[in-house]
């Protein structure tokens, strides 16, 4: 996984995505996940597609419980668009890079 990518848990999410300077992308996942792993390489590539305009962040489900409840996270992997603290879009499901640039450049 790149070095690009932060790793955001329930104690760390507010200030590393809801207080970011710059839009947010989060994948909520889980190990045991095909379509997450799946869809990890085009994050990688989005990350340093975006690096400077886009942070992508990820939260594991099964380690931290409480922000995929808040945000009504029912499958994975779910990714939220954040900017200003606020969620702008969401993506149910599997995704190739080409689906995931068009959600981000409308915020970006």
């Amino acid at each position: 996984m790149s070095e690009l990518i932060a790793h955001v848990g329930d104690d760390n999410f507010e200030a590393e995505v809801l207080n970011a300077e710059r839009p947010v992308l989060v994948d909520f996942w889980a190990e045991w996940c095909g379509p997450c792993k799946a869809i990890a390489p085009v994050l990688d590539e989005l990350a340093a597609a975006y690096q400077g305009r886009l942070k992508i962040a990820k939260v594991n489900v099964d380690h931290h419980q409480k922000t995929p409840r808040t945000y009504g996270i029912r499958g994975i992997p779910t990714l939220m668009l954040f900017k200003g603290g606020k969620v702008e879009a969401t993506h149910i499901g599997l995704a190739n890079k080409t689906q995931l640039s068009q959600l981000v450049d409308r915020y970006v």
